[in-house]
């Protein structure tokens, strides 16, 4: 069994909320945590780190366990990957990732030596999105996806950090009219950049799926109340699609 622990905020959160399910209907069991602060920054992370305050909520699949302090939670299980992102408005500025992301992952080393440290690409706003920080990209998703694309690359290869490529996911399905609202497709988001439960939060957990084990995510059987078996192939094919250069084969 493979344990993963999410350092996070809300979309750790959409990532994690359906992935022990779909793990288990593949009979390949995950035991899976978030760190969760809502709109949590790299920068508050590294704050949180200096002053070791219980400013967590501890998750499993999305609902609250316990208030925790980081480095309680790092000792809590021998993790084998720890996952770490930047806050979604400041996923696509180079200059919000330094030094805090460095320090983050130097304290993760130091206090959980035997875990892999991993980064979690997110995605795009929806068009339309009312995020306040979507004007730094123009209210533009592409424009946005871009910049995360530009940006995380970078920092991956300069920290030597696995990506998760969830915002490849979602941008990629994005451009589906199955899920694309305006052209009267399900809605990959739920309020402009949070993902949607039945599709989204399923996509983003597909890929983290396939990303941690190496299985396809035809492998799996579990899919949410309301998407469809023809939904349910597309998004399987976007994950397996997606995650055919990224796959972190752990085994």
């Amino acid at each position: 069994m493979l344990k993963i622990l999410a350092v996070g905020n809300s979309f750790s959160q959409d990532a994690t909320r359906h992935l022990e399910k779909i793990s288990a209907s593949a009979g390949s069991e995950l035991f899976v945590r978030n760190c969760h602060i809502g709109g949590c920054s790299l920068e508050r992370h590294y704050s949180n780190i200096l002053s070791g305050e219980p400013a967590y909520d501890y998750q499993q699949n999305g609902e609250f366990l316990e208030k925790i302090s980081l480095s309680d939670a790092l000792r809590r299980e021998s993790w084998d990957f720890i996952t770490v992102q930047q806050v979604s408005g400041l996923s696509g500025i180079s200059e919000s990732y330094h030094p805090y992301l460095e320090e983050v992952v130097s304290f993760l080393k130091k206090t959980s030596p035997d875990s892999r440290i991993v980064f979690h690409r997110t995605w795009q706003y929806e068009k339309g999105s009312t995020h306040p920080d979507f004007v730094r990209y123009d209210s533009s998703p592409e424009f946005m996806f871009n910049c995360i694309r530009r940006v995380t690359e970078d920092v991956a290869d300069k920290y030597q950090l696995p990506v998760i490529p969830v915002g490849d996911a979602v941008s990629l399905a994005s451009k589906l009219k199955e899920f694309d609202a305006s052209r009267g497709g399900d809605s990959l988001y739920r309020d402009g950049y949070h993902l949607s439960e039945d599709f989204g939060r399923y996509l983003a957990g597909l890929v983290w799926f396939r990303f941690f084990t190496g299985i396809s995510a035809f492998d799996t059987s579990f899919r949410t109340e309301k998407c469809t078996p023809s939904a349910e192939f597309l998004l399987k094919k976007v994950c397996d699609d997606v995650c055919g250069d990224f796959v972190f084969r752990s085994h």
